[in-house]
């Protein structure tokens, strides 16, 4: 039995990847923080996962919990400090402990073909990956472009209520899109996988904005359109103007950094050009058609 040892399995996605590596018979350890709640902890062990809490910043501490690991998973979101220096700590434990393979928590859009600076979450990824070149750990990224539940949440792309798709520039480029479901289950085979490469690119469905109008109209039976107010130079001016008057730098979310996101998306740089999704056959993957239709969110499409 392999063990994995994951840092962040308290939250959304890491909650995921502990249940899809106990499906998979794995053993896990997972690494919380002091102040994690008990209610929480108390959870993973009735899953039979073996928990630690420890002091984040201790990095000989969360190593002595990595020893005998194949691989250390990262599931731990949050803003820079969070994202670049716990993971620097997380990353150098797991050598200390000389475990073989780290996967970093980036579970995003590629943004390998990005203009540095741009993207302020991503940067903050970019620059972590910058640490671990040379570090003596494979290291393994997984791509999945952004989570398919923000389409009836945070990201403004359905505009359900006007029967609108928002559109910046090209109405048919390609967007890729993956349940956190999908993720966490490829997650799991990844960590338990001795060889993979350094990045690995996934994706749920792809569809274009068009696709998009095409298939909100099959599936409520109502005449969505196109929303075009600008193209992407239109929108990387609403985003200076929009982080100038309201910063919120400690937000992880604020308004303009969902609108360098959808410039990403929609600007075409982050596509993929090849998938992995057929690397392990047993996922059965979730399209947007699906998602869409599935008991979730079936409310806001009869609304």
């Amino acid at each position: 039995m392999q063990r994995v040892v994951l840092v962040g399995a308290t939250g959304n996605l890491g909650g995921k990847i502990t249940d899809a590596l106990l499906k998979k018979g794995a053993k896990v350890t997972a690494i919380v923080r002091m102040e994690t709640d008990e209610e929480k902890v108390i959870g993973l062990r009735e899953k039979s996962v073996e928990v630690h809490r420890v002091d984040m910043t201790n990095r000989s501490e969360i190593a002595k919990y990595c020893k005998g690991a194949g691989c250390v998973v990262s599931a731990l979101a949050g803003l820079e400090e969070t994202v670049i220096d716990a993971q620097k700590i997380v990353a150098d434990a797991a050598i200390e402990a000389n475990v073989k393979r780290f996967i970093p928590s980036d579970y995003s859009i590629d943004f390998t073909n990005l203009v540095e600076g741009q993207n302020r979450n991503l940067d903050w990824r970019r620059d972590f990956h910058s640490y671990l070149e040379g570090k003596p750990i494979e290291v393994t990224t997984i791509f999945n472009g952004p989570f398919m539940e923000l389409l009836t949440t945070d990201m403004p792309l359905i505009l359900f209520k006007q029967r609108r798709i928002l559109c910046w520039g090209n109405p048919d480029q390609i967007m890729e899109f993956t349940t956190t479901l999908n993720i966490a289950e490829f997650t799991a085979e990844a960590a338990l996988d001795r060889e993979t490469p350094r990045y690995l690119r996934i994706a749920g469905d792809r569809l274009s904005c068009n696709d998009f109008v095409e298939l909100l109209t099959k599936i409520t039976g109502q005449r969505f359109k196109l929303f075009r107010p600008g193209g992407i130079g239109l929108l990387n001016v609403l985003i200076k103007v929009t982080r100038f008057f309201s910063p919120s730098k400690q937000e992880l979310y604020p308004a303009w950094q969902g609108m360098q996101y959808m410039r990403d998306m929609m600007e075409g740089r982050v596509i993929f050009k090849d998938y992995d999704n057929d690397r392990y056959p047993e996922i059965e993957w979730t399209g947007v058609e699906n998602f869409l239709l599935s008991e979730e969110v079936a409310s806001r499409l009869d609304s």
